[in-house]
């Protein structure tokens, strides 16, 4: 049992903050065929600098981190006791390339882009809430190329992350998008045709 410390929205199906790792694990990460998707992306792609918000228990910064041997991942954790546990693994797996920024994301999230060159690859998967989602994108768009992707997780969520990905389907700054249900991949090549694509996954 740990004590879990949330920003967010909190989640559906565990309603206090004292919650068993077993049930974080089983609710709270991503599914393993999403995680290895993300990981045959970054590298197809040849992302080398990663940003992930919210690290859970770290299953799915692993996938990102061993991608290939260029990757740089930073990853946020609001909660201590789980940025803990997702620290203990990386350890126990000998990983070097993940970087994990304890705290609250509205207050690391700046001062992290500050000193970042760029962003290739970014998942978000934090806080769940309309206003908080689309502030964290805003705030990302600052340091990506035209051949960045961004991942948002949970589109189909709540209302609230439903509206989100509305929004970031009609950005100026996007071309094109692709509906997974459980998650929304974002381009922002102007190569691409502007369409928003929905595969079944």
């Amino acid at each position: 049992m740990i004590n879990v410390t949330d920003f967010g929205a909190g989640s559906l199906k565990m309603k206090t903050s004292s919650r068993k790792i077993s049930d974080i694990a089983r609710i709270s990460t991503t599914p393993e065929k999403y995680s290895k998707l993300y990981s045959r992306i970054v590298r197809h792609y040849h992302c080398r600098q990663i940003l992930e918000l919210g690290t859970s228990l770290g299953i799915n910064t692993l996938y990102l981190a061993k991608a290939h041997k260029e990757v740089r991942v930073t990853t946020i954790e609001g909660s201590r006791e789980i940025a803990r546990q997702a620290k203990q693994m990386f350890e126990d797996n000998s990983i070097k390339n993940i970087k994990v920024l304890e705290g609250n994301i509205d207050e690391i999230l700046p001062s992290y882009l500050e000193a970042a060159e760029q962003i290739d690859f970014a998942f978000i998967d934090a806080n769940h809430r309309l206003k908080p989602t689309l502030n964290y994108f805003e705030q990302i768009l600052q340091k990506v190329h035209n051949k960045s992707i961004v991942v948002l997780d949970d589109i189909h969520y709540s209302h609230e992350m439903e509206e989100a990905w509305k929004v970031l389907q009609t950005h100026e700054r996007v071309y094109t998008t692709i509906d997974l249900y459980r998650c929304g991949l974002v381009f922002f090549n102007p190569s691409l045709t502007k369409q928003n694509a929905v595969l079944q996954y």
